[in-house]
């Protein structure tokens, strides 16, 4: 007996490790709950601070018009609440410096206000340059920071850059293909109209008229009268159809025929287009006028 007990207090410890306890170690502590505010927070690699001298605007950004008295407005809103939201930026070894990706507006703002520091998010994977055009596109597009020919001269960039056409282009920006086309016709403007587009002394709708007109001369004249105030939209191209000998188109209209059995045929018309909607509300009030003629005997011949 004595032999079996000296036994099992031999054995005891190693019993106690096999069930996860060791002689002398103080009890296992439960690990804390985390906190509401943590769960699926965690550490990001990828975004960091840097000196504000060591980032330089990209070449090839789309947007190149800040105003200045918007710049200055933001820079008092960092000055006093601080950089609430980080840039983009890429490394680039030609530079030797950091690339603003998005956010040069707040890159600059931030230099204004005197900020030593600005913070960044790093783009770490290689971007081609179509990529990176794409990029800054969906960003300025989405915020509507771009002008006009801006919008435009970026539009013509991604189909050099990709061989693309402008169906291809929207449907890569999820886009209009009506506004592809529309801003890539301010494009086809001399330089000196593009700049008046710029400056908003011609109104963008107006500009799109004008690059209908092969004729230069003509261009600039009714651009010139645009800038006055004396024409409008409208007048702007009924004369650019005039230039070039079209007539204005005729207004849509709907016109549908329902024959019977009878030999009858109910013809629906309007002078604009419509809907079966429309169509079935017209019949009804057709049909109560008809009822009504019979109740008050209203010869048909």
């Amino acid at each position: 007996m004595a032999s079996t007990r000296s036994t099992l207090a031999s054995m005891e410890s190693h019993l106690l490790e096999s069930m996860g306890s060791r002689a002398g170690a103080s009890p296992a502590r439960p690990i804390a709950a985390p906190h509401p505010r943590d769960i699926g927070r965690r550490p990001l690699p990828d975004f960091g601070t840097l000196p504000i001298d060591q980032l330089v605007p990209d070449p090839a950004q789309p947007r190149t018009d800040f105003s200045p008295e918007a710049l200055r407005r933001l820079a008092d809103s960092i000055r006093d609440q601080g950089q609430l939201t980080p840039i983009r930026v890429r490394w680039s070894d030609e530079l030797g410096k950091w690339v603003v990706i998005a956010g040069e507006r707040r890159w600059q703002a931030a230099k204004l206000a005197g900020l030593a520091t600005i913070e960044c998010c790093f783009q770490t994977g290689d971007l081609s340059p179509s990529e990176v055009l794409e990029q800054q596109l969906i960003e300025n597009l989405l915020r509507e920071d771009l002008n006009p020919v801006e919008q435009a001269r970026a539009f013509a960039s991604l189909m050099q850059l990709n061989h693309w056409n402008g169906k291809q282009v929207a449907e890569r920006l999820r886009v209009p293909a009506s506004q592809v086309s529309r801003a890539l016709a301010l494009v086809r403007l001399p330089e000196e109209l593009q700049q008046r587009v710029v400056h908003g002394e011609i109104p963008t709708r107006a500009a799109y008229e004008l690059s209908k007109l092969d004729d230069e001369r003509q261009q600039r004249l009714l651009a010139d009268q645009l800038a006055k105030g004396s024409l409008t939209h409208e007048q702007t191209a009924g004369l650019v159809r005039q230039r070039r000998g079209r007539r204005r188109d005729k207004p849509r209209h709907t016109k549908l025929t329902f024959p019977t059995e009878g030999g009858w045929k109910v013809v629906v018309s309007a002078q604009r287009k419509g809907s079966y909607h429309e169509i079935a509300q017209a019949l009804e009030d057709a049909l109560a006028e008809v009822r009504h003629r019979i109740q008050n005997d209203v010869q048909l011949f």
